[in-house]
């Protein structure tokens, strides 16, 4: 269909064509503030507190200082709610971190606005436009504020948002400056924020940005949406609530064992209280939240912005990258190669192509006619350099020409056109430029031309060009015809563009390969072009370049074969290339080009790349998993902990023992459980095969089996140390403090190892001490201190009931928890053995130590 034209003259007083200066706008971001609406109000010191002593392990805390206080010991109160503070401020760290990361990603999800400064076009953030910027506006983007038009080509927009109409509306430029209206009707010159363009290109004066936008008066917010929890949340919290209501039950049970078989119901509430802190997990919510919101934060540090967090689970699975071949896998920087016309070629590779000859100037002249005249299309610019500099000082360049209407590229003709018409409005002259097979089409041509053309065309397309035909037409002033085949056009020649690789994806490629993923080229260029680029990136293509039109004619079946095997797909449309994702079978992440993709597709993708660099989208994948690895060592270290500290506080009753542990040893131990869980594992660096390994199935439960068991043999390896010292401390004698101070300290020094042993499912403890971890150190060095406190300061060694632990004490304690954990390290040397590790760019594997 053609489009519409409606422009105002640059030279309109109420318009600047070169915009505001950069301090303009800096002094009128000062004054008018951010282009936002009116967020939450962010939570209060007070209010973080308060959400923080509604856990449940904090109200258990407290509980067990209220019984201390009943019992008279006002000293164990004392200390509990010292460590009530200790663990909110813990908490509050945890907390203010991962908001932090959200904050950054807030900043860089913000929408991003085209505007006009010191008369360039500059890229800038939708939050930062003022007032007096002129908007560039063009298909798939957000408007950024209510404006005013003064240009605009065949300008639609969506304005749903606002009025509950989806049918877009018509916009027409105006050449008063209006003040601004409802929404809603065709024709009218305003545009309006967070409306869609959905069709066409226009220029727009700034109007009202944030609060008093449309948008912003009826209180609607684009930016602040909630999202549902993911399955693992989900997963995560139904746990977390099975396990609550388990230990619930078993601490009533627990009360009334206590109090019939030992008369003391105060202390079987108290001893209940600790059962309940050693089974309830309540650090898994807080380990997801830290890994996701951190998770994200690393995978921006690569560029790369996260828009839902359940695709940081989904990227180790990933098994397939369908990419584009411009701009991803190429530099997206086209320079023209090559021109061929009149039966004759010109390479612009060889020395002597300074000025090009006159037989290709008519070629260069429609070339440039049928691109904007402002462009920003990687390839209208290229064209557009060519003719500025080739055609210079000839009649072949128009600057006096107008554009009156234009053919859009459609799906049954991959073409473009543009009509233009000299000032006297004496001639229309149409310039098209497409597909070699779409300007064939249109040009009148003998089977003989057109079987010469396509040689030439695949020709250049072997070696990686990207070949573009130009045909010209001329018409009548007056009503044009909707169909392009109703003129008459002449063929002119072929324009070839070269758009280099990328210097980092053949090896990116390599990794993907090495990681058993498959990368998949889909694009709309010509097979030839896509062959050849795949060819210089190292991607093999047996099955060749499969085309659009051929993917299309394929039934579910053939094509779900012909996906599997093969690499190269050109000619391919967008619906095409949806159907051909939708083929692999397989849970999807949305991938969003962040320069030059259109905001619609930046909100609807799950990552968005800033840089467009495929490698970004490689180096994602490795982080994606990392993170998953790390949170699943997280999830079975909390997992194995507890069960040594249930275990020791249930047996001790089932034994009719002393109690071995009393809840201000659970809350030392809650001290380096926490952190360890959330920042020591957040931090660990990647396994060494984690690029060397096949993807994870998509249907892998993080609470899987293996994780389950694998836990529980450590908790209960630990578990059974544990008691054996206890039961033999006291058959030789020992008093009960002598006994709880072995076996506590004995404890501690397991869930150091624990942490230490499952920083590497594949490392040996040389190994792992070899890798770099801060928080690791941190962490064992506060828990090493206050353990040293409770045991030489008097004071506190009567608060926790212990003793003093001499040399060999000591000796026997570490032995014990080294030996708690010498079937894992075994496991993981046989492993090694059997299949050693790849090497890592980040951790090179360490040969696991000899016995």
């Amino acid at each position: 269909m053609a489009t519409a034209t409606t422009t105002i003259s640059p030279t309109d007083p109420e318009v600047s064509p070169s915009g505001l200066s950069d301090a303009d706008a800096a002094a009128a971001l000062a004054t008018h503030g951010l282009n936002e609406l009116p967020s939450a109000k962010p939570r209060s010191l007070f209010g973080t507190i308060l959400e923080v002593v509604r856990e449940p392990m904090l109200l258990l805390l407290l509980a067990c200082g209220g019984t201390y206080l009943l019992l008279g010991n006002a000293e164990e109160a004392l200390i509990l709610l010292i460590f009530v503070g200790v663990v909110i401020a813990i908490t509050l760290y945890q907390e203010r971190k991962t908001e932090r990361a959200l904050e950054a990603l807030r900043d860089l999800s913000s929408p991003r606005a085209l505007v006009i400064r010191q008369g360039q076009r500059k890229r800038i953030a939708g939050r930062e436009v003022v007032p007096g910027d002129i908007l560039v506006l063009s298909e798939g983007d957000r408007v950024p504020a209510d404006a005013l038009l003064f240009s605009a080509v065949n300008l639609s927009t969506d304005e749903s948002l606002l009025t509950g109409e989806s049918v877009p509306v018509r916009k027409q430029a105006s050449a008063e400056d209006l003040a601004m209206a409802r929404p809603g009707g065709d024709d009218l010159p305003f545009v309006f924020s967070g409306t869609l363009v959905v069709r066409g290109t226009g220029l727009a004066k700034h109007k009202a940005t944030g609060a008093q936008t449309e948008l912003g008066k009826i209180g609607k917010s684009l930016r602040e949406q909630e999202q549902e929890p993911t399955l693992l949340q989900r997963d995560t919290r139904h746990m977390v609530r099975v396990l609550a209501l388990v230990g619930l039950a078993l601490c009533r049970l627990f009360v009334v064992f206590y109090g019939l078989t030992r008369g003391d119901w105060l202390r079987g509430f108290l001893a209940a209280l600790t059962l309940a802190m050693a089974i309830l997990p309540e650090e898994l919510p807080v380990v997801l939240t830290v890994f996701l919101a951190l998770g994200a934060w690393r995978i921006s540090q690569k560029r790369v912005l996260t828009r839902r967090v359940a695709a940081i689970k989904m990227l180790g699975a990933a098994t397939a990258l369908c990419v584009d071949k411009t701009g991803t896998l190429t530099m997206n920087q086209l320079s023209v190669a090559k021109l061929f016309a009149n039966g004759q070629a010109f390479d612009f590779s060889k020395p002597s192509a300074v000025v090009i000859p006159e037989e290709f100037h008519e070629l260069a002249e429609f070339a440039m006619l049928a691109s904007q005249p402002d462009p920003f299309d990687p390839m209208d610019r290229a064209i557009r350099t060519l003719g500025d500099e080739a055609l210079q000082g000839t009649e072949h360049l128009h600057a006096n020409w107008k554009v009156v209407r234009e053919y859009p590229l459609a799906k049954s003709l991959l073409a473009i056109s543009e009509v233009w018409t000299s000032p006297d409005n004496a001639i229309l002259v149409i310039a098209t430029k497409g597909a070699p097979e779409a300007i064939a089409d249109l040009c009148p041509m003998s089977g003989e031309d057109a079987a010469a053309l396509n040689e030439i065309v695949a020709g250049m397309a072997t070696d990686g060009l990207r070949v573009l035909g130009v045909a010209k037409a001329v018409g009548s002033p007056g009503s044009l015809p909707d169909q392009r085949h109703d003129f008459n056009f002449e063929f002119l020649g072929l324009v070839a563009l070269a758009d280099p690789v990328r210097p980092a994806v053949p090896s990116a490629i390599r990794e993907c390969q090495a990681a058993g993923i498959r990368v998949i080229m889909i694009t709309c260029d010509y097979p030839g072009t896509a062959l050849s680029i795949a060819r210089q990136i190292g991607q093999d293509s047996p099955e060749g370049a499969i085309t659009g039109p051929e993917v299309a004619a394929m039934n579910e079946a053939v094509l779900r074969d012909r996906v599997s095997r093969a690499h190269v797909f050109a000619r391919a449309v967008l619906e095409q290339k949806l159907q051909l994702v939708n083929a692999l079978k397989a849970s999807h992440i949305g991938i969003a080009m962040g320069q030059r993709g259109t905001d619609v597709a930046r909100e609807a993708a799950d990552l968005v790349l800033f840089d467009n660099e495929f490698s970004s989208i490689v180096q994602t994948v490795r982080l994606g998993r990392r993170i998953f690895d790390n949170l699943k060592k997280a999830l079975a270290y909390v997992f194995a902990i507890h069960v040594p500290i249930a275990g020791l506080s249930l047996c001790a009753v089932l034994f009719r023992w002393p109690l071995i542990l009393e809840p201000i040893h659970s809350a030392f131990l809650e001290l380096i459980i926490d952190p360890a869980c959330s920042v020591v594992f957040e931090a660990e660096q990647e396994e060494a095969d984690v690029m060397h390994r096949p993807p994870r199935p998509a249907s892998e439960h993080l609470f899987n089996r293996q994780m389950i068991v694998t836990s529980l043999l450590q908790g209960t390896g630990v578990l059974a140390i544990l008691l054996a010292i206890f039961g033999l401390a006291l058959h030789r004698g020992q008093g009960a403090n002598d006994a709880r101070t072995l076996t506590f300290t004995c404890l501690v020094l397991a869930n150091v190892a624990m942490i230490v042993t499952n920083r590497s499912w594949s490392l040996s403890i040389r190994g792992i001490l070899k890798t770099p971890n801060a928080a690791m150190w941190w962490v064992i060095s506060g828990a090493f201190t206050v353990l040293a406190l409770a045991l030489y300061v008097p004071f506190l060694r009567n608060l926790f009931h212990f003793s003093t632990l001499h040399a060999d004490d000591i000796g026997l304690c570490f032995g014990s928890a080294a030996l708690s954990l010498v079937w894992f390290e075994a496991i993981k040397a046989f492993q090694w053995h059997r299949e050693p590790p790849k090497v890592s760019p980040h951790r090179p594997p360490v040969p696991p130590a000899q016995s």
